[in-house]
């Protein structure tokens, strides 16, 4: 687990910009069990990629006309139990961090892995999920 004082602020760059934190495994479920509408869930995280490339990019995303009913996200590292619950939503895909991943009336739809993510620009990660919220939302 990190420190508070260390990941506050990483976390306020996405709460204090309409995203919910979900910090507990029932947050999590109450939300992704939602059978109608779209949540987008952001799996932030301490690393250089989900500063500079995931967190940016989800902002910039999440200004588009078109983007999911709620915007949501746990962090890696802090809230491990919300974040263990929030990965058996995203099965089959392994665990990552820094992640992104777009549910679609319970169903998760589009995901965006570590790897998807890392050395890619905020602005190509906000595009490719425009694309997906054009199309899921």
């Amino acid at each position: 687990m990190y420190p508070a004082e260390l990941t506050a602020p990483m976390a306020q760059e996405l709460t204090g910009r309409g995203f919910e934190g979900l910090t507990s495994p029932e947050a999590v479920s109450e939300v992704l069990d939602q059978k109608e509408g779209t949540v987008l869930v952001v799996v932030n995280s301490v690393c250089g990629c989900a500063a500079a490339n995931a967190r940016p990019g989800a902002l910039i995303a999440a200004q588009h006309d078109k983007k999911p009913a709620r915007l949501t996200t746990v962090f890696a590292g802090v809230d491990r139990e919300a974040t263990e619950k929030a990965r058996e939503y995203m099965l089959p895909y392994p665990p990552s961090s820094p992640a992104i991943a777009l549910f679609k009336d319970g169903q998760l739809v589009h995901f965006l892995e570590r790897h998807h993510i890392e050395g890619r620009s905020a602005e190509i990660i906000a595009e490719n999920l425009k694309l997906a919220f054009d199309r899921y939302c």
